[in-house]
């Protein structure tokens, strides 16, 4: 059924991620097809150990793309992964100059965090006063059982802080944000040790701790781990929100833009210089952005825009000179020599005149959806039939159109937890554990893919496992998360 669904399609895009690793363990590589009406194939596994060079990132995307469309390579319109942009992805595009490939946005927005980590001095403080503030709880005993009594007292539970190995504070800063989070739901507890018989004490034998104590006082410190917090949750939400929805390529200039919009506002609250933020989002969007991604915004009847005499025309006026000039090259680009100049006057033709008012709105029409109650398209597909069946005047421009509007912004969807991964490991060196493994991640990826379930449940990949293997108590325990 899988190949007949590709197989029916005109044209698919390859979608790819696990390549980006952490700390250099193994991982499981998906190779995901998505077709233009909207569904996705899950086409194969690769596991990977560790970290990989572009060039077999590259060798193993081409091998997918030839085994699913053999000699008719033209078929692959693109690749969206999460890795390898300016080398496999494009080495790739620059010899198939038909193929379109993307940076996945849901792994830009978490390398943004890491940006922000690594270059802007509110978060290296933050990091700091954190780890001392920690480790110094952590590791005095009368101020550690102070902590931990107050803890029982208003939690029911104690715990010491998570404070990172060394290799983590240079390179990741989720284990910060971990610890981070900690202190911040431990402020009481930490008023109350600073307030306690045994605090005062070492505060007087000791500078840190009245360093420490200090800093609990300080309005400023609470105030600084409260930006950061902000901010990165404000990014996390965004990156869920992209694995959630899937955005198309079309999405990504409106959404960086949003991006910038809350960035700024996030400025303006916590008193933040906005110049800073702004050339590390600038440095993180310049590493994504692809021609496309403009291309898509003028080609999608999604967001055409309505003038003062009523016609919807394409967001031009959105767009920067550059990203002009992206555009026209990037649609002479995907035509043959022949048709350029027809493509361009087409896509004049287009920015002048739009679309019918009546096809337009259709397209843009919203309703609530039931689950999250976020307004969302009526018809996901309205774009390309628009483009397929109403605008025969544009041919060539058209053909563009379709192939560019359905292209998935990022590699998400579907991803194996730790329990496969730590029994791949035990079992996944030998032939039998390897098919065994393969048969169970693509009927389990089929099955999520089929319903469109984008959440955890353990419970249903349970039972797919359960009937993909019901023999072996083992793989019946492992699961599968999206």
């Amino acid at each position: 059924e899988s190949e007949v669904r590709i197989r029916d399609a005109h044209f698919f895009q390859i979608a790819s991620d696990g390549w980006e690793t952490r700390n250099c363990e193994e991982n499981l590589v998906n190779l995901i097809v998505n077709l233009p009406n909207g569904t996705s194939v899950y086409r194969r596994a690769v596991f990977i150990g560790g970290q990989v060079p572009s060039k077999y990132a590259e060798e193993v995307l081409w091998e997918t793309i030839t085994e699913i469309s053999g000699n008719a390579v033209h078929q692959c319109v693109g690749i969206v992964a999460d890795k390898f942009k300016n080398k496999a992805l494009r080495n790739l595009e620059t010899q198939n100059h038909w193929m379109i490939n993307l940076s996945c946005q849901y792994q830009a927005l978490n390398n943004l965090i890491k940006d922000l980590y690594r270059e802007l001095p509110l978060f290296k403080n933050v990091a700091e006063n954190c780890l001392k503030l920690a480790n110094f709880v952590n590791n005095n005993t009368q101020v550690r059982n102070s902590f931990h009594k107050y803890q029982l007292r208003e939690y029911g539970c104690a715990a010491l802080l998570r404070v990172p190995t060394k290799e983590h504070e240079i390179s990741n800063f989720e284990p910060i944000y971990a610890l981070l989070e900690d202190i911040m739901s431990s402020a009481r507890v930490l008023q109350l040790v600073l307030m306690d018989e045994s605090c005062k004490t070492v505060s007087m034998e000791e500078p840190i701790a009245r360093e420490f104590g200090e800093m609990i006082r300080d309005v400023g410190f609470w105030n600084d781990l409260e930006a950061v917090r902000s901010l990165v949750r404000l990014l996390k939400e965004m990156a869920n929100d992209f694995e959630t929805d899937r955005p198309l390529v079309g999405q990504c200039l409106p959404l960086w833009e949003g991006l910038r919009t809350r960035v700024k506002e996030w400025c303006g609250r916590y008193h933040i210089p906005e110049s800073l933020v702004e050339k590390v989002i600038e440095r993180r969007f310049r590493k994504n952005y692809h021609p496309a991604w403009a291309a898509a915004y003028i080609l999608d009847p999604l967001y055409l825009m309505k003038d003062n005499s009523g016609k919807y025309l394409p967001p031009f006026k959105c767009l920067t000179p550059e990203q002009e000039k992206d555009v026209d090259k990037l649609i002479t680009r995907l035509v043959s020599r022949e048709e350029a100049h027809v493509v361009l006057m087409e896509l004049m033709k287009w920015r002048t005149e739009g679309l019918d008012p009546v096809y337009a709105q259709a397209v843009q029409l919203k309703q609530r959806d039931p689950c999250t109650g976020k307004m969302k398209i009526a018809n996901p597909h309205g774009s390309r039939l628009v483009w397929e069946t109403y605008l025969p005047e544009f041919k060539s421009l058209c053909k563009v159109a379709v192939r560019l509007i359905f292209l998935h912004a990022t590699a998400r969807g579907f991803k194996c937890n730790t329990s496969f991964l730590k029994w791949f490991r035990a079992h996944g060196r030998s032939k039998l554990g390897m098919d065994r493994a393969h048969k169970m991640i693509f009927i389990a990826a089929h099955s999520k893919l089929e319903r469109r379930d984008f959440t955890s449940d353990e419970e249903k990949d349970a039972e797919v496992f359960a009937s993909a293997n019901g023999e072996d108590d083992v793989l019946n325990e492992v699961f599968v998360d999206p």
